[in-house]
């Protein structure tokens, strides 16, 4: 036990180390550095705010048309850069693994990670700005808004494993890793409540983790305004399987690093 919580605080410092340089590579030190990882979101998320207020009006269902809008197309944001970020990870990174205590996975987990902290802190920044201009309400259930935030980020890290070492043994795929984003739109609970949609339709997005995880943060969010339908070990079962089908991938990649 001693030495598993010893091996576990050393992958923790390893972990930051690598964060920390990934954080000073992609924005540096001057201007607003690191923030950018959360204003990136915000303008995105504000932006289709305006537009879908212009074209839908103020509501939708009851429910205020801007915060519907910021509290899905952030996550949208996150899954975006997530799976952009993955392709040729490994490649990037490759020279990092002569150090022995760099893992494979700790590419993976460090850059998810990252969009994940800017995507909360573009959430949180945008709820409470809202909230005092009364266009974003105060969280029904906490528990079911973070609940429905894990199952999102661990669907997005299992895709993200497989993603990464397909990545790295085909050219095609890191062409079409951009195009995953666009194809998980539909599939993602972003712009629809799966109770406005068709029974079959509806049962269909249930094999979807996405749907899940965005349905949970809504009810979250918004309470007895939704109605939720969500299938929870149907979105944990997907989402190991994606894990157990990535980690063996990318072990198979660790070997073709190792021998180049």
């Amino acid at each position: 036990m001693t030495q598993f919580s010893k091996g576990l605080r050393v992958q923790l410092r390893v972990m930051q180390a690598l964060m920390i340089r990934e954080l000073v590579t992609r924005f540096g030190r001057e201007n607003i550095g690191f923030l950018w990882i959360m204003v990136e979101p915000l303008l995105f998320a504000g932006l289709v705010g305006l537009v879908w207020t212009f074209l839908r009006g103020q509501e939708k269902q009851g429910i205020a048309v801007v915060a519907f809008v910021v509290s899905g197309y952030i996550p949208l944001t996150f899954l975006r850069h997530s799976f952009g970020r993955s392709a040729k990870i490994f490649q990037t990174n490759g020279a990092l693994l002569y150090h022995r205590q760099v893992k494979i996975l700790d590419f993976i987990f460090v850059r998810v990670s990252i969009e994940a902290i800017g995507a909360m802190m573009a959430y949180i920044f945008a709820g409470v700005v809202l909230f005092f201009f009364d266009m974003f309400p105060m969280p029904y259930d906490v528990t079911s808004l973070v609940s429905g935030w894990l199952i999102y980020v661990l669907f997005v890290v299992s895709v993200c494993t497989v993603l990464a070492p397909l990545s790295e043994m085909s050219e095609v795929v890191e062409k079409l890793v951009p195009i995953s984003v666009y194809v998980s739109i539909p599939f993602s609970g972003v712009f629809n409540m799966a109770a406005w949609l068709p029974p079959n339709v509806r049962e269909a997005l249930m094999w979807s983790p996405l749907v899940t995880g965005m349905e949970l943060m809504r009810f979250g969010l918004f309470g007895d305004l939704v109605t939720p339908y969500y299938d929870i070990p149907k979105a944990i079962g997907i989402t190991l399987a994606c894990l157990v089908i990535g980690l063996t991938l990318s072990r198979r990649i660790r070997r073709t690093l190792s021998l180049s």
